[in-house]
């Protein structure tokens, strides 16, 4: 972390707007973006958005609809340079991350279908967890830790505890048999100690540099958590 500098936090979004071959809309979920880039940047820390592609991040139309709308979008629709920064973000491969302290991934089923395939994303992942500085992942952001595998072979998620939106959550949207995969039995299957409270709830799963919120509503929670961790990490590290 370099001093006198802001703190610098990537947030990076899918570029798919649909479900494969489905037809269904999709993108990140918009809460799941608003909601950390104010209470990221509010708490003094510079936010850069990123996608695969670069431009514009496709928004899921149904998160921009009542009664998924809050207070959080409401205002980011009415902010042009929240706007401008969403529909302009930078192509996540042409980013050198060394320079960030912290990486935030909104869900949305978009990114199943991108991100959790791209070879940047995971080596990024890889690179931010061996080195301790956090991710932040929420509802559907943790299935893009399915492949990621440490530098000695074994996958991330081994015996980490971890959180992510349920099976049974994405059978209430009936979306399941959509879906390139199911992210709960996935991150069991490579070892994940996986962990959830009831259908939507506010949950969060901190477990050294990984932390993860279950539904849309673990949004601002994940949030605030990443932003107490950043801080006490450089009161600790100017105190050094």
């Amino acid at each position: 972390m370099c001093y006198n500098q802001k703190i610098r936090v990537l947030l990076i979004m899918s570029s798919v707007d649909e479900m494969g071959i489905s037809g269904k809309q999709s993108g990140t979920w918009f809460h799941e973006l608003a909601a950390p880039y104010y209470l990221l940047t509010e708490a003094g820390f510079e936010v850069v958005f990123a996608t695969p592609a670069g431009g514009a991040a496709p928004i899921d139309l149904l998160s921009m609809k009542p009664p998924f709308t809050t207070e959080y979008t409401e205002r980011f629709l009415n902010d042009p340079i929240a706007l401008f920064a969403a529909q302009n973000t930078r192509r996540l491969r042409n980013i050198d991350y060394s320079g960030f302290d912290a990486a935030f991934f909104p869900g949305g089923y978009g990114l199943l279908w991108d991100l959790a395939s791209d070879s940047y994303t995971i080596k990024l992942i890889r690179d931010f967890y061996e080195s301790g500085r956090p991710i932040a992942m929420v509802c559907h952001a943790p299935a893009i830790l399915r492949d990621v595998k440490k530098s000695n072979g074994e996958y991330l998620v081994n015996g980490l505890k971890i959180t992510g939106f349920k099976n049974d959550e994405d059978r209430e949207l009936k979306l399941l048999n959509h879906l390139l995969y199911s992210l709960e039995d996935e991150l069991k299957r490579r070892g994940a100690l996986y962990r959830c409270a009831n259908n939507w709830e506010p949950y969060l799963v901190i477990d050294g540099a990984l932390m993860s919120g279950q539904s849309p509503a673990s949004a601002v929670p994940l949030a605030k958590a990443l932003c107490v961790h950043l801080k006490m990490n450089d009161t600790d590290r100017d105190a050094s």
